[in-house]
């Protein structure tokens, strides 16, 4: 894929970069595979608001994807590239020899035409899903399982690749694009190559109101609100927080402090932590 860049003709448009969307073949979903998913807007059944700054954007339908990869050993052509609006990678329309039409994410150089497969004899190819313990060592892979036929749930947004490291006993090491180390059962399927729209971290989204149409709202620091509202709040002008540490507007310590289970089940399977951020977060001190 490539940037696009605007003229200046607005402020909104001065920085705003774009996809060029070169990679996209079809405009226009399967119909089979697309369902109505309600916008809950952060609330949950009860309507009361357990995610923050969530509401407004574009309507959207949802496209099933196939993360578990379990029609095995059926060839499948890939007649579509395709934009999803509820993720940051591109997906691929694959129609199967015996009739049946899925969806998966899209690997980087995959191309339309190409014939991809599941199971464990499939070849070392990109768009191609094996169990770890059939991948040579090296290889990249994403759409990671965590538990055998769940489906992938680690490695799957735009760019991201895991890479093989060791195989030892009834585990694979992978090294995850976090930087963390970690082992994952032998017979977890992962599907080779990298996951496409590998420039996406680099778009400036170039005003406020491509936000809006995202569902996001906006952002109040909690040092210009009141007492009443956020810990951070009250006092005479630019004033500071006023506690030794940052707090949520719940009074729980927030930005740089763990929140990880302490005893949690899969911290045996962790060979080496992911690098650590930075104790800010983009708002400073100012939460």
């Amino acid at each position: 894929m490539g940037i696009r860049a605007y003229r200046p003709y607005t402020p909104g448009t001065r920085q705003r970069t774009d996809s060029d969307f070169a990679e996209i073949t079809r405009s226009e979903p399967e119909k089979s595979l697309v369902k109505f998913k309600h916008n809950p807007k952060g609330r949950n059944n009860r309507g009361v608001i357990t995610s923050r700054r969530r509401g407004g954007g574009h309507k959207r339908l949802y496209r099933e994807i196939d993360f578990r990869r379990d029609k095995r050993n059926v060839p499948a052509r890939v007649a579509a590239i395709e934009y999803d609006p509820n993720r940051n990678a591109r997906i691929a329309l694959l129609f199967y020899t015996d009739g049946e039409k899925r969806y998966i994410l899209h690997p980087r150089d995959l191309k339309v035409g190409a014939i991809v497969t599941a199971g464990e004899a499939a070849p070392i190819e990109t768009g191609n899903a094996l169990p770890l313990s059939n991948i040579p060592l090296g290889t990249g892979v994403h759409n990671v399982e965590l538990v055998p036929g769940k489906g992938g749930q680690i490695v799957r947004a735009a760019g991201a690749t895991a890479q093989i490291v060791a195989k030892e006993g009834n585990f694979v090491t992978l090294k995850l694009p976090s930087g963390e180390v970690r082992m994952i059962r032998r017979d977890c399927y992962a599907t080779i190559g990298q996951v496409g729209n590998t420039e996406h971290s680099n778009l400036s989204t170039g005003k406020a109101g491509r936000n809006r149409w995202r569902g996001r709202r906006p952002k109040v620091r909690g040092v210009v609100m009141n007492p009443v509202d956020h810990p951070h709040g009250g006092g005479e002008g630019r004033a500071p927080i006023g506690r030794s540490t940052p707090v949520t507007p719940w009074g729980k310590p927030t930005l740089g402090y763990k929140t990880r289970k302490k005893n949690k089940q899969s911290d045996s399977l962790i060979v080496r932590r992911r690098r650590r951020g930075s104790r800010r977060g983009k708002g400073g001190r100012n939460t």
